[in-house]
């Protein structure tokens, strides 16, 4: 036992926790818990309006907080943490998910054993138990697979994945130096595809540990309303354009963009008919973020407060 808690010791203070918070006071103090342990704690704010500054305090009265006037986004926000670690690790964590001190250590004993892990995930846990299949396949590999039956299963060992779960990410910080952090021009969704892509090409691997887990409640890490419905699904529509220009080629994007259009604009048509209301905005923000990136607009930073 003392061995144990020994080396939970030693791999927590090998790491800073790096999260985001956006209007997260629901569930910020279950992940403020469950980092405390670790060597420095940064917590980059979003512009909440809400008591998330007021929870951290409380719980993790030393963490650095960084305090964003309007919301710069969760890459963004991710890159002004990373800045500030000086450990071997960093624990990306969304304010979402927690974890514990021996998930922790498995996490940091895996990769002390595969040194070029860029990064490393945990095994992690719906708020309903079931497991997310966090070591899927790589972005464009997903997409052509389509609905997989096996998505589900868990290894038995470590295994090299082709994507690891931005829930929760154990980066080793030479490796993100050498591939760069998050693209900041990507507001909001398929940030940690990119990511996992790039460590990948940069000759990095994506390590699963499955005898390491996490919790995500998953939707919990900002205000839920109609409004974060529109921004959720229109950054969805901008940001998958941004990845097919960025990986394939601008006109490659565009013809992915103009069947988007095609596609939604009819869904929200159909869904407002029938007065589903959730529907409709949902195709209608898809619509119109694929609309703004074929516009060359950025991704909505005038909107975000």
């Amino acid at each position: 036992m003392a061995d144990a808690e020994s080396g939970i010791f030693d791999a927590w203070s090998r790491v800073s926790v790096v999260t985001v918070t956006h209007h997260s006071g629901r569930v910020i103090g279950d992940c403020a818990r469950s980092v405390a342990p670790a060597a420095r704690v940064v917590v980059i704010d979003n512009a909440s309006d809400d008591d998330t500054l007021a929870i951290v305090a409380g719980l993790l009265p030393s963490a650095t907080l960084i305090r964003n006037r309007v919301n710069r986004g969760f890459g963004a926000g991710c890159n002004q943490g990373f800045a500030r670690v000086e450990t071997e690790f960093a624990l990306l964590i969304g304010p979402d998910s927690t974890i514990d001190g021996a998930s922790l250590a498995r996490l940091v004993a895996a990769a002390d054993a595969f040194p070029q892990a860029g990064m490393l995930g945990p095994a992690i846990v719906a708020a309903d138990g079931h497991i997310e299949p966090s070591h899927d396949l790589g972005l464009f590999e997903r997409m052509a697979a389509g609905k997989r039956r096996d998505a589900g299963i868990q290894p038995e060992g470590p295994l090299s994945a082709g994507h690891l779960s931005g829930a929760l990410l154990l980066v080793r910080m030479s490796a993100l130096r050498a591939v760069g952090g998050f693209d900041p021009a990507i507001f909001l969704y398929y940030e940690d595809d990119d990511l996992c892509l790039r460590m990948r090409a940069g000759g990095w691997s994506l390590v699963l540990v499955p005898g390491a887990r996490a919790t995500h409640i998953g939707g919990g890490s900002s205000r839920i309303n109609l409004r974060y419905h529109w921004k959720k699904y229109w950054h969805y529509g901008w940001s998958r354009l941004h990845i097919e220009a960025k990986y394939r080629s601008r006109g490659h994007a565009v013809r992915v963009g103009l069947g988007e259009l095609a596609r939604f604009l009819g869904k929200a048509a159909a869904n407002a008919l029938i007065l589903n209301r959730a529907k409709a905005v949902r195709d209608a923000a898809r619509f119109t973020g694929s609309a703004a990136w074929l516009l060359g607009l950025p991704a909505m930073p005038d909107l975000e407060r």
